[in-house]
């Protein structure tokens, strides 16, 4: 038996007293992520029949640098936090989801880098 008022039993944020965070961080890359793949989108259609010349020089540009970052870390955290979410809802085993789950945000931080330093490598003339 509880002290506690069914009120008091609701509020708050669950069990692990973390789910609002995960769930707005989740809503937040989503909602940046509309944006910014149909500017991808758009642009790249737009350079339809180009050549790495002219993708080069698209990517050089200081605007679209930051943009194709923000699209990477964007896309990269979004899919680690919608991926977490399904590994704790059907995965049972303890062991085999903390090690799913680290292998699932390493990949996705070594993804991220490498799509990040090829993008740099490629704006900086490298």
């Amino acid at each position: 038996m509880s002290l506690e008022t069914r009120l008091a039993k609701v509020r708050g944020l669950g069990s692990a007293k973390d789910g609002t965070h995960h769930w707005w961080a989740q809503r937040l890359t989503a909602v940046a992520l509309v944006p910014l793949t149909i500017w991808f989108a758009v642009a790249v259609a737009g350079m339809a029949g180009g050549d790495y010349a002219t993708a080069a020089a698209w990517v050089a540009a200081p605007v679209n640098t930051i943009l194709l970052l923000l699209l990477i870390a964007a896309t990269f955290h979004h899919l680690q936090l919608g991926v977490q979410v399904v590994v704790e809802d059907y995965m049972h085993a303890e062991g085999v989801k903390i090690a799913t789950l680290m292998l699932v945000k390493f990949a996705c931080a070594i993804l991220a880098v490498a799509c990040a330093y090829a993008v740099l490598r490629v704006a900086f003339g490298g």
